[in-house]
C-alpha cells in the first residue's frame, strides 16, 4: 500500500492541482507561489471563515469514506458563509497528514472537496501540506464577497420577528448514530454517492419499518449540502434580519441568535420540520424525536429571523433557492428562550436546552 510518505510534498500539491479548474482572471497568483495574489470585486466586501476537522473529534476514518472527510471539509466553512449571505470565492487548504495515511485515501480526500468546489466555484487559490505525528488533520478557510450593508449577522433580529429553518433538522444525528452503531454489528448495508466513491457497509436495523431510513440519514451526515443559494436569496433580498447556521444544533442556534440580538425567543414543538427518516430511528431506539433534534449538531441548515413585512419576500428566496423554509417560533421582548407545546388543548412552555456539541467537554 502506497502512501503519503512514499512521496514528496510536490507530487501531493501536483496530486491537488490536476483536479483543479483553470485559474479565474480575478486570482492574479494562485497555486505555486508564497501566497496568492487576487483582485478584490468592487463594491463588495470580503467574508471569511475558517474551520478545522481533526480525526478522532469531527471524525472517524473507521466508517467515514476519505472523500465524504473532503467534502465536509469544505461544506461546513461554505455553510459558515451562507449564513453571511456571502458568495463563495476562493479556499486556502492547510492539511497536516500522518504519514501512514495511504495515498488512496488523500486522493479521495481531495476529490470529495474539490467536486464541491466545483459546484459553488470555489477557486483553491493555495495552502499548505505538513507532517502529523498524531491524527489527520484538514483545516480550510474560505472567502466569499457580499455586498456592503447586506451581510447577514446573528445580532439584528427583533422582538416580533419570526424564526425560520431551512430543510429538515435531526437526520444527521441519526446518521452519526447509525455509523457508530456500524462499529459494533456484522449485519450490515451497502451505500454509496451518487458518483460510486465512498462506498461503506451500514447496520441493517432490526425491522423492515428502520431499514429504509439508513441511507439518507447517513448520507446527510456525510455529505452535508451548504444553504449558500438561500443565502445568498436572504441578503440580496434583504429578507432575514439575523442567521446563523446549524453547525451545534438548532436549540443552540436559537439562543445564539437570542443573546447577539438582545431578545428572546419562543419556540414551537410542534412545527419543528423533524426529519421523517430520523423520527422512526430515534423512536425505534426508544429517543425523543424532538430532543435529539433540539440539541444535535451538524444539520448545516440556517436559521433566520424575518421581519413580518418580509414574509412576501422570503416565499420568493425559498422558492428561487429550491429550499424548503418552516416557521418555528418568534423573537419576544423578555430575555428568556423558551419552547412551547400543547398538551391536551393546554398550551406548555419550558426552558428551550441549550446543550448541542460542547467543543472542550471532557469525554467521560
Amino acid at each position: 500500500m502506497t502512501t503519503v510518505s512514499d512521496v514528496t510534498e510536490r507530487d501531493l500539491i501536483a496530486r491537488i492541482q490536476a483536479r483543479l479548474p483553470p485559474a479565474p482572471d480575478w486570482m492574479l497568483v494562485g497555486i505555486g507561489d508564497d501566497a496568492a495574489v487576487v483582485e478584490p470585486e468592487r463594491n463588495r466586501v470580503e467574508v471569511l471563515s475558517v474551520d478545522a476537522l481533526v480525526e478522532g473529534v469531527h471524525f472517524d476514518r473507521a466508517f467515514v469514506p476519505a472523500e465524504a472527510i473532503g467534502h465536509r471539509a469544505l461544506a461546513v466553512n461554505l455553510s459558515d458563509l451562507a449564513a453571511m449571505g456571502a458568495e463563495p470565492r476562493l479556499a486556502l487548504l492547510s492539511f497536516a497528514l500522518p504519514p501512514q495515511l495511504p495515498l488512496d485515501d488523500f486522493d479521495g480526500i481531495v476529490v470529495g472537496l474539490t467536486a464541491l468546489a466545483a459546484r459553488h466555484r470555489v477557486h483553491v487559490a493555495g495552502g499548505n501540506l505538513t507532517r502529523s505525528p498524531g491524527p489527520l488533520m484538514l483545516d480550510v478557510t474560505v472567502a466569499g464577497t457580499v455586498k456592503r450593508r447586506q451581510a447577514l449577522t446573528r445580532s439584528g433580529a427583533r422582538p416580533g420577528d419570526e424564526l425560520y429553518v431551512s430543510g429538515t433538522i435531526g437526520s444527521a444525528a441519526a446518521g452519526l448514530q447509525m455509523l457508530r452503531q456500524h462499529l459494533t454489528t456484522a449485519t450490515t448495508v451497502s451505500t454509496e454517492d451518487n458518483e460510486g466513491h465512498g462506498i461503506i457497509r451500514l447496520p441493517r436495523p432490526p425491522s423492515s419499518s428502520v431499514s429504509s431510513v439508513v441511507e439518507p440519514c447517513v448520507e446527510r451526515y456525510l455529505r452535508p449540502e451548504p444553504r449558500v443559494r438561500l443565502g445568498l436569496m436572504l441578503a440580496r433580498n434583504r429578507v432575514a434580519s439575523a442567521c446563523i447556521d446549524l453547525s451545534d444544533g438548532l436549540a443552540d442556534g436559537v439562543h445564539q441568535i437570542a443573546m447577539a440580538s438582545g431578545v428572546g425567543a419562543a419556540v414551537d414543538v410542534e412545527t419543528l420540520p423533524i426529519d421523517v427518516a430520523a423520527r422512526v430511528w430515534f423512536e425505534a431506539r426508544g429517543l425523543d424525536p424532538v430532543t435529539e433534534s433540539l440539541v444535535a449538531g451538524d444539520d448545516y441548515e440556517l436559521l433566520f429571523a424575518v421581519r413580518p413585512g418580509a414574509v412576501r419576500r422570503l416565499a420568493a428566496a425559498s422558492r428561487h433557492s429550491g429550499a424548503a423554509i418552516t416557521r418555528i417560533g418568534r423573537c419576544t421582548k423578555d430575555r428568556a428562550v423558551t419552547m412551547r407545546s400543547a398538551v391536551n388543548g393546554v398550551t406548555l412552555e419550558a426552558p428551550l436546552p441549550r446543550a448541542g456539541y460542547v467543543h472542550f467537554r471532557q469525554e467521560p
